[in-house]
């Protein structure tokens, strides 16, 4: 099963911009966020709408709000100073490996003592 994300009203609307609610969404007189639950409901053309951004939800979420609280929208901000290109230190040259020393009784790695570990057998030098 795939869980996909609802499209709604909400995705037309640009992230900290405020759009007259009634263009957006038509409907019912409506409260101001910042005015509290108090306060007397709007007309929608009197109240603004205002998508704010979310730590946790991509989709972020929207308020309404009267000309007294609406946020100012916000530009975006210029593109960042490009950083400083840092050089690195030269890499030097792999060391190549050298061919394991095999034991000619067993046929496995020998370990740089040169004795076999499972039949005892001494092998040649490594070089």
């Amino acid at each position: 099963m795939r869980v996909v994300a609802a499209s709604d009203w909400r995705d037309g609307i640009a992230f900290e911009t405020p759009y007259i609610l009634a263009e957006v969404l038509p409907g019912d007189p409506a409260r101001c966020a910042g005015c509290g639950p108090d306060a007397q409901p709007l007309p929608r053309t009197e109240l603004w709408a205002y998508k704010h951004r979310h730590p946790k939800n991509h989709d972020g979420f929207v308020r309404f709000y009267c000309a007294a609280h609406v946020p100012a929208a916000k530009r975006p901000s210029a593109a960042p100073a490009a950083k400083p290109v840092r050089h690195s230190a030269p890499r030097r040259a792999a060391v190549p490996e050298k061919a394991p020393v095999l034991c000619p009784e067993c046929f496995v790695e020998v370990p740089a003592t040169g004795v076999c570990g499972i039949c005892g057998a001494t092998v040649g030098p490594r070089s």
